[in-house]
C-alpha cells in the first residue's frame, strides 16, 4: 500500500509483514522481538558529520554488500534512475495516548489504493494508548525522508495528532549502553540503514514523542485532555487496588504465621 499525495517525494509503502501481530484499536502492532543482548537506555546527543552523497557506483557496491548480509528476504533493490528501495522497522515507543477517530473500521486495501482518508469520515476522537515498543515495518524509497516516515506512520493507524507532536530516533548500542539521537526531518532512513547494514543491533529506528521540554498542553484540544484525565483517573485506581491486594496478601501472610507461632509450644 502506497502513500498518498501527502508524501509524494518519496515512495513509502506499508506493508503488514512477516511476523506475528496483535490487534488493538483496530489497527494491528508487531511485537518487539526480545533483545539479544540486556543493555542500560542511556539518551544522549551524539554527534556526527553527514557523509557527501555517494555515486551510483558506490551505492551499487553498497547496495550488493548490504544483500549479501540479508538472512531474510527484505533485500534492497536499485533503480535505473539512481535511487533504491529497501525496508525499515520502526519501533513505536510512545509514553502517552494517541488521538484517533471514534468507531471507525480499519482501513482496507481499497482504501489505501483509493488514498481514502477514513478520518476525515468523522468528527469524534477517543485516545488510547498504543502497544509499548510495538513494531511496524515500512518499505520506503532512498527519497523518503523522516518527516514522510512519521506522516506515513500517522496515516496508517489513523492518529490525527498533529505530526510536530513525533519525532523519529535512530538508535545504537556501544559499550553495553543504548543511545538515542533525533533525526532531522529531512534525513533520509533508508540510507542510514543501507550504511549500518541489516543488523538492527547496530541501527534501528524508534519513534517517540517530539520532546522539546515542558508540556505543551495548549496544542491538545479539550477533549484529547478529558481523554487524558480519563486515562490517568483509570490508571490511579487500578494502581490503588494493585497496593491494596499486594498488602491484604502479606497481612494473611503475617497474621498466619502469628497463629502458627501462637500454637507451637514455648
Amino acid at each position: 500500500m502506497t502513500i498518498g499525495s501527502s508524501m509524494s517525494s518519496g515512495y513509502c509503502s506499508l506493508d503488514e509483514d512477516l511476523e506475528d501481530c496483535f490487534f488493538t484499536a483496530k489497527t494491528s502492532f508487531f511485537r518487539s522481538a526480545p533483545n539479544k543482548v540486556p543493555a542500560k537506555n542511556v539518551t544522549q546527543t551524539v554527534e556526527e558529520e553527514k557523509p557527501e552523497p555517494p555515486t551510483v557506483q558506490e551505492i551499487k557496491q553498497k547496495i550488493e554488500k548490504y544483500n549479501a548480509k540479508v538472512t531474510n528476504c527484505l533485500l534492497m533493490k536499485l533503480n535505473d534512475d539512481g535511487t533504491y528501495t529497501g525496508f525499515i522497522k520502526v519501533h513505536l515507543k510512545l509514553r502517552r495516548p494517541v488521538t484517533v477517530p471514534a468507531g471507525i473500521r480499519p482501513q482496507s486495501i481499497y482504501d489505501a489504493l483509493k488514498e481514502v482518508n477514513l478520518a476525515d469520515m468523522t468528527d469524534k476522537r477517543t485516545s488510547f494508548y498504543l502497544p509499548l515498543d510495538a513494531i511496524k515495518q515500512l518499505h520506503i524509497s532512498s527519497t523518503t525522508t523522516v518527516s514522510e516516515v512519521i506522516q506515513g506512520l500517522l496515516k496508517k493507524f489513523m492518529v490525527v495528532d498533529n505530526p510536530q507532536k513525533f519525532a523519529l530516533f535512530k538508535e545504537m548500542r556501544k559499550d553495553g549502553q543504548v543511545l538515542f539521537q533525533k533525526l532531522p526531518l529531512t534525513e533520509y532512513p533508508l540510507y542510514l540503514r543501507l550504511l549500518a547494514g541489516p543488523d538492527t543491533d547496530v541501527l534501528s529506528f524508534v519513534l517517540k514523542e517530539n520532546e522539546t521540554g515542558e508540556v505543551e498542553w495548549d496544542a491538545f484540544s479539550i477533549p484529547e485532555l478529558q481523554n487524558f484525565l480519563m486515562i490517568l483517573d483509570k490508571e490511579e485506581k487500578d494502581k490503588i487496588q494493585q497496593v491494596q491486594r499486594k498488602y491484604e496478601k502479606f497481612k494473611q501472610r503475617l497474621q498466619q504465621t502469628l497463629k502458627e507461632a501462637r500454637g507451637k509450644p514455648g
